[in-house]
């Protein structure tokens, strides 16, 4: 659905959190945030970072892909909400693999997604059956995927080019410097963190599969 069609992610994740039953205490409990802070994300006063969306998705067993779809929010079978797994994190956008993003996917038709520390995913395509995410991934100046400093961690793998801008990428205990042309690939459960410390946007095409290898 076109951008402006999406709705918002705060009324999202509380339509997942009352179908499940959960108290909006219980859910920042589960999620180790303040109750202050998940309400802030439900009414729209606060976007969520790329972690605590993660570990937020994790705990309401719901799917990313649940954030862009018009209906009401359902929450997934217990056997995708398995303890330990993250919901195909970003790999989750395919949640549905009947649904066709594409073959042609034009700027203003890309489901967008902003989230908090300056972070904007844009849906590039999706092709049914697939366990794969095509993004174009934006880190404004001083973005981070993890506004707490904190590494995070996800099944799949995950492969990005960096096309403009400047990105550093913590893995483990390494620490890379991404500029345009760089590439990088490696297992998403390794724990990772990546930051923009420059004046300038940081953007990038990464692909996020969802398959263990």
């Amino acid at each position: 659905m076109p951008p402006a069609d999406v709705p918002p992610v705060g009324t999202r994740i509380r339509q997942a959190r009352l179908a499940r039953g959960t108290s909006l205490r219980a859910l920042a409990r589960e999620v180790g945030v303040s109750a202050s802070l998940v309400s802030q994300i439900e009414n729209g006063k606060s976007q969520p970072s790329v972690s605590t969306l993660y570990a937020i998705t994790t705990a309401l067993g719901i799917s990313i892909e649940a954030l862009f779809e018009a209906g009401e929010v359902t929450t997934a079978s217990p056997a995708a909400a398995a303890p330990g797994t993250v919901l195909h994190a970003l790999a989750a956008f395919a949640a549905d693999p009947g649904r066709r993003i594409g073959p042609l996917v034009t700027p203003d038709e890309r489901e967008v997604l902003e989230l908090d520390s300056g972070v904007v995913w844009e849906r590039l395509g999706h092709v049914p059956g697939s366990d794969v995410d095509f993004l174009l991934v934006t880190y404004r100046p001083g973005g981070a995927s993890s506004s707490s400093g904190g590494l995070m961690r996800h099944t799949g793998t995950e492969y990005g080019c960096l096309t403009s801008g400047e990105l550093i990428l913590t893995l483990g205990f390494d620490e890379y410097t991404l500029r345009p042309g760089d590439a990088v690939c490696f297992e998403s459960t390794t724990p990772h963190r990546y930051r923009n410390d420059g004046d300038v946007p940081a953007t990038g095409i990464w692909f996020v599969s969802s398959v263990v290898q």
